[in-house]
């Protein structure tokens, strides 16, 4: 007799979204693979219109057309509201009896700890952190950009790299080696003529993501504007781990913080030791992990977790995906 199919795990970020069929004992039954998740880019019939195809192809690998439970941990699901949406969204689609959509740190989260317990906080593109009790509180942040008081991550590495640079070149601002290794990494010769090409348009904007890891690269040379704005991050990650810690009630017990993100998972020396030197002072019971696993896997264990499926099932899933 076959395995039957319990939980549809979707994890759809900004680039590229993973999708993962699951039978209640934890089987991988069928996954798939397909372009980044952007209702705000492009509207939430197109982007449920793009989430369908790796879904129904999971969906076909596994055999079946639709599942007991959907577990869709979504990109651009910031605010309550927003999840509301996206839940009715994909319940429209008949993809699952019942259906849970969350903010795709939280399978982050999930993907790096034994049970729903633990702070998480990924730096990638952008900054979030998200904290979750097995008894379903949780607590999180808008992250919606500098509106909502947010500063980190890849983007806002590299605008406040391009700023200090600026005004080391023209004299604002202290001397940097960011002020010639920033234009370098383009073969252009000055910040002048950076900022020209980006102004004009002849270097894509996008491409601003490209000097973060110049940025570490400098710090890492000892250049002391390069080393405050990587301490200014690891500062901004353990704020809001400690904020998350303290909001859940578990800064006093020992608590897995999970750290994810491009950012984070290069392991990058100063910012490595930073964050976890300032986690040890202002959270010593947490216990900072970098993890690399899959977020599908989290949204596939949040899955199994609502499910009710026994620990068996979770390890089962864990070693499908090399855990």
């Amino acid at each position: 007799m076959g395995l039957t199919a319990s939980v549809l795990a979707v994890d759809a970020g900004n680039s590229k979204t993973d999708v993962a069929v699951v039978a209640a004992d934890g089987t991988l039954l069928g996954t798939a693979r397909g372009g980044g998740f952007r209702p705000p880019a492009v509207g939430l019939d197109a982007a449920m219109t793009a989430l369908a195809g790796p879904v129904e192809r999971a969906l076909a690998a596994a055999g079946v057309t639709s599942v007991p439970h959907v577990s869709a941990c979504l990109a651009n699901a910031d605010l309550p509201v927003e999840e509301e949406t996206l839940t009715a969204a994909l319940h429209a689609r008949a993809w699952g009896t019942t259906t849970e959509v969350r903010n795709d740190t939280f399978a982050l989260l999930r993907a790096g700890v034994t049970e729903p317990l633990g702070v998480a906080v990924v730096c990638g593109a952008g900054i979030n952190c998200v904290g979750m009790r097995p008894d379903g509180r949780t607590a999180r942040f808008p992250a919606l950009g500098r509106i909502s008081g947010d500063w980190g991550g890849g983007w806002g590495l590299s605008e406040e790299a391009m700023f200090h640079a600026a005004r080391a070149e023209d004299g604002r601002g202290a001397p940097t080696l960011l002020a010639t290794a920033l234009p370098a990494h383009f073969g252009l010769p000055s910040m002048y003529a950076l900022i020209e090409a980006l102004h004009l348009g002849r270097l894509p904007q996008a491409r601003r993501h490209e000097l973060a890891p110049v940025l570490f690269a400098t710090a890492a040379s000892g250049d002391r504007v390069a080393r405050s704005l990587v301490d200014r991050l690891a500062d901004e990650i353990v704020t809001m781990a400690v904020v998350a810690l303290t909001r859940l009630d578990l800064l006093a017990e020992e608590t897995p913080v999970v750290l994810g993100g491009g950012i984070l998972a290069a392991r990058h020396p100063h910012l490595d030791s930073a964050v976890r030197a300032l986690l040890s002072e202002r959270a010593p019971r947490a216990v900072p992990q970098v993890v690399t696993a899959r977020p599908v896997l989290g949204a596939a264990l949040l899955g199994l977790d609502r499910t009710g499926a026994p620990p068996d099932a979770r390890a089962r899933l864990r070693s499908h995906f090399g855990c």
